[in-house]
């Protein structure tokens, strides 16, 4: 008896094992927008200066200040503490002393000589600046929020636009993880009084594709361009904003122009290499996967993803290899299983496929896809009972079609089980409706033999 699945049948049962391709191919790109002030623990964060001024100081302070400029630290620390013994109100020499400790890493101590600044002359921008920005670096947000705010109802000393506008900028980014509306407000506050700043639509792109607004984040991006025509924070920005919202040509553009700026971003080369993918460019798909597997080789999501990329291609000896590099790192990854027991399947190697297959759904018996790539190599191997069992398992999670009903139908008609063959093979031809006629001449031949009073 000659019912053995056909070719074409088995390729529209395994031709879900692709969905791990599809997957990778729209994962978001792993490189985080990082503009030169953003706030934070572990950021840095560029404390202004307040200009020499005709004030009458203390000659050890103008001593100092000249020290400062020269970044001789040592040499200014100890004529600021001496201006101090003589004044401890002189809300200057504590500012110097603040962006001295700032600069030599002692934020605790660079925060209480800020606050001792601002107690001395609070209507000065530049300690109320510094010191929201050393709260905020702290983690002190809600109170570094308070003394930002002051800061841009004050007047800088010196370029009164711009400090304006970083003032609101650094308001910004301490409200956007808890306010994001009002770091909006306060980012477009900057743009408006300087409208060539980039930051400012960096930082109002980032908190739109957080909220999923993909539309007026593409904009803000955009605007940054059109300012910084190679910035790599805006084209990052334009990719995962393209990726989110599958406009994969555009974000394959936005990818290759961050690329030409910035060749030795592997995360870069792998993720287009994904969109390339999800475009059905499997070609260069793979030549961008290498190239960025050698620059980051230790990425097992990229070296999935190439693994993919090959078995679509049908280079199933280099996919079988990744996927087995891969069940080296983690044998217990039952995507891995699953990837592999197709491709040994798509190799004719029936027993080491069953085998990978019957992995994948003992570990993750969810997995609906597996089941039929595992029921045709079961019935490959002539494991009629394990086909049915793995038919059985996929008709949990997936809709049953003619590839399952003409499986399910052979392996009964081999186990005897004649009348339920006979049921299998007339919903095979009903779901199959003229798409397979050799199959369906199979099965009407079978039909006459094991169901003669029946058509």
């Amino acid at each position: 008896m000659e019912t053995q699945p056909a070719q074409g049948l088995q390729a529209k049962m395994i031709a879900a094992s692709k969905s791990l391709f599809v997957y990778a191919a729209v994962t978001l790109l792993v490189i985080a927008p990082a503009t030169a002030q953003t706030l934070g623990q572990g950021q840095t964060v560029r404390h202004v200066r307040i200009p020499v001024s005709e004030e009458s100081q203390p000659p050890e302070l103008l001593q100092a200040e000249t020290a400062l400029e020269k970044k001789d630290f040592a040499a200014a620390e100890p004529l600021l503490k001496q201006a101090l013994s003589q004044d401890t109100n002189n809300y200057r020499a504590w500012f110097d002393l603040g962006y001295l400790y700032t600069a030599t890493g002692r934020r605790d101590e660079a925060t209480e000589a800020y606050r001792k600044s601002v107690a001395a002359k609070p209507d000065v921008f530049e300690s109320n600046l510094n010191l929201g920005l050393s709260l905020a670096q702290t983690g002190n947000n809600k109170e570094a929020e308070d003394f930002l705010r002051k800061a841009t109802e004050l007047k800088p000393s010196a370029h009164p636009e711009q400090g304006l506008a970083r003032a609101w900028i650094s308001l910004g980014h301490v409200l956007e993880g808890r306010q994001p509306q009002e770091a909006l407000k306060a980012f477009r506050e900057a743009g408006k009084l300087e409208p060539k700043n980039v930051e400012s639509h960096l930082s109002s792109g980032a908190i739109l594709e957080r909220q999923e607004d993909l539309s007026a984040a593409e904009s803000e991006y955009q605007q940054a361009l059109s300012l910084d025509a190679n910035n790599s924070d805006a084209l990052v920005g334009l990719v995962n904003v393209y990726t989110e919202g599958k406009k994969l040509p555009e974000a394959e553009s936005a990818l290759k122009r961050y690329l030409a700026a910035q060749p030795k971003d592997g995360r870069a080369h792998i993720q287009l290499g994904r969109v390339l993918a999800a475009e059905n460019k499997p070609d260069q798909a793979m030549q961008e996967l290498e190239i960025g597997m050698k620059i980051a080789p230790d990425d097992p999501k990229a070296q999935r993803d190439l693994a993919a990329v090959y078995d679509a291609m049908g280079k199933l000896d280099q996919a079988e290899a990744q996927y087995r590099g891969l069940l080296s790192r983690d044998p217990n990854d039952s995507e891995v299983h699953f990837g592999l027991g197709t491709v040994l399947m798509r190799e004719k190697k029936f027993s080491e496929a069953q085998a990978e297959l019957l992995n994948a759904v003992k570990l993750k018996p969810d997995l609906a896809e597996a089941y039929g790539n595992l029921a045709v190599t079961a019935s490959e191997n002539g494991n009629y009972d394990l086909t049915l069992k793995a038919l059985n398992g996929r008709s949990k999670f997936l809709p049953e079609n003619a590839g399952t009903y003409f499986l399910r139908a052979t392996a009964l008609d081999h186990l005897k089980q004649y009348k339920l063959a006979a049921q299998n093979y007339r919903a095979f031809l009903q779901a199959s409706n003229g798409k397979n006629p050799e199959r369906e001449w199979q099965a009407q031949h079978r039909l006459i033999a094991i169901d003669p009073h029946k058509k």
